[in-house]
């Protein structure tokens, strides 16, 4: 069974910085393409960041020049690297792979104050 436990989440202020980690285990994980994604309650979970198997990246548009997503198969573990943050990407973040969602973890809540 795959698992997914999401940290680095913490609440700073207007245009700090956190540094997400997800460690996946009970799977191959440098055959996945990863991402993160993040969620507000009552509303639709988006995606934030995707890498591929080979490294490519890819953004969504709030997160182009602020958010570095990264991985590192040796430790099966996927970043997400976060800077000049703002209120609005407040949210509980996720990882998964990018199609055929395994189940969810828990996430890691990151809250911006302004």
């Amino acid at each position: 069974q795959v698992q997914l436990v999401e940290s680095g989440g913490g609440s700073v202020q207007a245009g700090g910085s956190l540094r997400l980690s997800c460690v996946v285990s009970g799977t191959i994980f440098s055959r996945s393409n990863m991402g993160w994604y993040r969620q507000v309650p009552g509303k639709q979970r988006e995606s934030v960041a995707i890498v591929s198997i080979g490294g490519n990246t890819k953004y969504a548009a709030f997160a182009k020049g602020r958010f570095t997503i990264s991985r590192d198969n040796a430790k099966n573990t996927v970043y997400l690297q976060m800077n000049s943050l703002k209120p609005g990407d407040t949210s509980v973040y996720y990882c998964n792979k990018v199609r055929g969602y395994w189940s969810w973890g828990q996430g890691t809540q990151v809250t911006v104050s302004s």
